[in-house]
């Protein structure tokens, strides 16, 4: 029995679709989800840049919380940052979330998958190492939407639903016109989406050619349960988990009101890291 948390960090709201799907399936396990504001945003970061900034953060969770898995819900920091976390902390397992092309891959039947992430993101050879690995018969359309995190951090609480749709369109549009029948969604702020995702993919596609779209929600989920069970399950939590989950923001002051509208919105409490 370990009653330490499980932490689910990401630069913005990103973490907290994650973290709550985890939670849905797990109730009984503690957890603390983790906005970087200090550091938003990931994906115009430096490689470099971000693995300092994530090595100094882990170092302030494991003095703060002791947490028994950390869970890296964010592309750009995965694919930047995961290889030297894991051997800065070989201790502490980590969980990193990369794209999703295997399942993509498995379903695609015009073998081009479009993948849309930040630019740290699609530019990273990583998207290139999962293409060899798991579909190597496949193209890749890359299109990096920088502003599409900003949206959601800034305006998505707020818009109404045809701003929502009339955001994402342009995306859509783009990935259907190079012949993908398979959307991957890099990033994961862009979850919070993909209902607008799918109702745009249905006003531009065609049933012949009907637009699937992947995210890594359950999959980061099936990976913390996994280390949670194996080894006799020594790391599952006995307790009764929090009746509400923190969220966590680094950098200057209190949250300010829309970080608390936000986290009203998903029934989690703001505080300050």
């Amino acid at each position: 029995m370990d009653n330490r948390p499980v932490i689910f960090h990401d630069s913005g709201i990103g973490c907290l679709p994650y973290a709550l799907f985890f939670h849905s399936r797990n109730p009984g396990e503690d957890l603390i989800c983790v906005a970087d504001r200090e550091n938003f945003p990931y994906g115009q970061k430096t490689k470099e840049y971000l693995v300092d900034a994530l090595t100094s953060l882990t170092e302030k969770f494991i003095s703060l919380y002791n947490p028994k898995i950390y869970a890296i819900v964010c592309n750009s920091a995965a694919v930047s940052a995961l290889p030297a976390l894991r051997e800065r902390f070989p201790g502490l397992p980590i969980v990193g979330t990369v794209p999703a092309i295997k399942p993509a891959a498995e379903a695609s039947k015009t073998r081009c998958i479009g993948v849309l992430g930040t630019q740290r993101t699609i530019s990273d050879h990583y998207i290139e190492e999962l293409r060899i690995k798991f579909a190597p018969d496949t193209t890749i359309v890359g299109i990096a939407a920088p502003e599409l995190p900003e949206f959601i951090e800034h305006r998505w609480l707020d818009a109404d639903e045809a701003e929502r749709l009339d955001t994402v369109k342009p995306y859509i549009a783009e990935i259907i016109s190079k012949g993908a029948d398979t959307l991957v969604l890099a990033c994961t702020h862009f979850v919070l989406l993909k209902d607008e995702f799918r109702r745009a993919a249905a006003l531009y596609g065609s049933k012949e050619n009907e637009l699937m779209i992947f995210d890594s929600v359950e999959g980061i989920s099936r990976r913390v349960e996994f280390l949670l069970d194996e080894n006799d399950s020594r790391l599952r939590s006995g307790e009764g988990g929090w009746q509400k989950v923190p969220l966590k923001i680094t950098g200057d002051g209190e949250p300010d009101t829309a970080w608390k509208n936000i986290a009203a919105h998903f029934g989690v409490a703001a505080e300050k890291l």
